[in-house]
């Protein structure tokens, strides 16, 4: 096996924290260019796919038909999480890293060429589900990569919650950025954004694939890899290996993410269809709001994965998912009071319950599964939500809505999904500050019994 590129176990403590930074810069980077690149999607399915490529439909029918898209890129994120963390855990974090931060920032790029529907009809709408779907094999090996090459270079045991919730810091900035140009092409373009105005921030994000690509070529493989690799411990196939290992791990990871992934979608992409119909809200005056939020969650991310470090994964885990299941009804109180600096109030504050799982999420994942398994594992447990909890998540609450024309039938939708949060989560072993370094296939040993031993 080639292993050109991996770390030198033998560097010094100097050079060793210089690569840790830059393992989390990359690591980051990387998230925030597949945040932005993801979100950019829900953000302008609601404002101008529906119309685009289904132009024929009802409002809500064209909504639910654009979002019915959206969810082909979560379906894909399984089987790119299967992919890539086959080749992540079997040639190492860099190389993948690198192959799927250029799958998904040039399936975004192609996103802006896609013509409408009055120009090739339905094809325009097929083109976006296949591009779409691309973009999901990407992201499915983004996460778990961007996450254990910041990880797996850490030191100490004892700051891994805050070390990781830097990569995850990187979904806040990349719906920020998203955000931000769909705003400010929006202004630019005036009427003309349904025509071109929307295309402009997909084509931008090829600048931030460059960027990307160039901090990623500039880093080691991690030392954990690099010892998998000298005690010639690779997996054959290391997807089959870890659901015969470790079969329960990757369920549980998968449904403690329902309060977070799909709350998560209620308040960043439904938020446009409730925040325009019921509160009477413009579309600019949602995307700054749901700005104003990203900047608040560039806090309250690492703040709660260095919170995690202190009390506990899954106890700071636990209190988000149970906050998410109650703010939800006070949310949807505000918003539906019509009075602006409510409605922008309950926005910012939406995110909050969502920053306090998503910052010790990565570690609390990650740390679950055995060194020469963990890319594929963590990936699998992390992105089989996208198809029970993200995916899904705005075309229930649409379709919830045009049920009962309530927010609060949403809240019920949201409240179901922390209780499942909370009792897969109550499974879960929690390995804060412990050492995860070695491989073990049995619960941890505690760190009183280690050092006794």
């Amino acid at each position: 096996m080639n292993t050109a590129g991996t770390s030198d176990l033998t560097l010094s403590p100097a050079e060793h924290s210089r690569q840790l930074r830059r393992a989390i810069f990359a690591g980051t980077v990387g998230t925030i260019i597949e945040a932005y690149d993801f979100l950019l999607y829900v953000i302008v399915a609601p404002l101008v796919f529906a119309k685009l490529y289904f132009p024929a439909s009802a409002p809500l029918a064209g909504v639910l038909q654009a979002f019915g898209i959206y969810a082909v890129g979560f379906v894909a994120r399984p089987v790119g999480a299967a992919l890539f963390g086959h080749y992540g855990d079997r040639i190492g974090r860099k190389v993948t890293l690198i192959s799927t931060l250029l799958l998904t920032g040039l399936s975004t790029f192609a996103v802006g060429f896609i013509p409408g529907y009055a120009t090739i009809g339905i094809w325009g709408a097929v083109i976006l589900t296949v591009v779409r779907f691309i973009q999901g094999l990407g992201i499915g090996g983004e996460w778990g990569g961007a996450t254990l090459i910041a990880m797996e270079w850490a030191r100490t045991n004892a700051h891994r919650g805050f070390i990781t919730s830097w990569p995850q810091w990187g979904g806040p900035a990349g719906l920020f950025f998203a955000n931000l140009a769909v705003l400010a092409f929006s202004a630019l373009s005036g009427d003309q954004f349904l025509a071109w105005g929307w295309r402009v921030p997909f084509w931008l994000s090829i600048i931030m694939v460059g960027v990307g690509l160039y901090i990623r070529l500039g880093i080691l493989e991690t030392p954990v890899f690099a010892r998998i690799i000298e005690q010639r411990r690779v997996e054959r196939t290391p997807v089959l290996e870890v659901i015969k290992r470790q079969p329960k791990q990757i369920p549980l990871t998968a449904f403690c993410r329902m309060a977070e992934q799909g709350p998560f979608y209620v308040y960043a992409a439904f938020v446009f269809v409730y925040g325009t119909k019921v509160s009477g809200m413009s579309r600019d005056f949602l995307l700054t709001a749901v700005l104003a939020a990203t900047l608040l969650s560039g806090v309250t991310t690492p703040l709660a994965g260095h919170i995690s470090d202190r009390i506990g994964r899954k106890r700071m885990y636990l209190i988000g998912a149970a906050t998410t299941g109650i703010f939800t009804f006070i949310y949807f109180a505000m918003m539906n009071s019509l009075m602006p600096a409510l409605i922008f109030l309950a926005i910012v504050l939406s995110f909050i319950p969502h920053d306090m799982m998503y910052g010790p999420q990565a570690a609390l994942i990650a740390e679950c599964f055995t060194p020469r398994l963990r890319y594929s594992g963590s990936s699998l447990g992390f992105h089989l939500a996208s198809i029970i909890a993200g995916g899904p998540a705005p075309l229930i609450a649409t379709a919830l809505f045009a049920a009962f024309r309530s927010g609060y039938a949403v809240a019920c939708y949201v409240l179901f999904c922390a209780v499942v949060s909370i009792t897969a989560t109550l499974f879960l072993p929690d390995y804060t500050n412990r050492d995860i370094s070695h491989e073990f296939d049995a619960p941890p040993v505690e760190p009183e019994a280690a050092a006794a031993s």
